[in-house]
């Protein structure tokens, strides 16, 4: 399991980073280096782990208890499909990949459904 490295300096997070003094692409090594100061230091491994965590949309409106009560919230007239309530909040999802499309997301601002749908 990999482990994290830290900065003998500064204590900052170091990342990989190829060691390009070498002009020769293949000799070329993995190194640790600081993004805070000029610490770096030879991996004694050249596999480098990447782990991302994707949410999708319909996911990340979960993680927020009662939404449609947000003041930040816009909020628009809009006939709730499930209940007809003529009030819904939106928002945009925050994707960054380019698979994301610019998607508005509607919750149902009647207490007693909740209901979600997009456009």
């Amino acid at each position: 399991m990999p482990s994290f490295l830290y900065c003998s300096e500064c204590n900052n997070l170091l990342y990989p980073r190829e060691d390009r003094s070498n002009p020769d692409v293949r000799t070329r090594s993995l190194m640790f280096a600081c993004r805070n100061c000029d610490y770096q230091e030879r991996a004694d491994n050249q596999c480098v782990y990447r782990n991302e965590i994707l949410h999708a949309p319909a996911e990340q409106t979960l993680l927020v208890q009662d939404l449609s009560t947000d003041p930040t919230l816009p909020r628009t007239r809009t006939r709730c499909a499930k209940c007809g309530h003529e009030e819904a909040v939106f928002f945009q999802a925050q994707g960054t990949g380019a698979e994301m499309k610019m998607t508005l997301y509607y919750i149902c601002c009647n207490k007693a459904c909740g209901h979600r749908w997009f456009s």
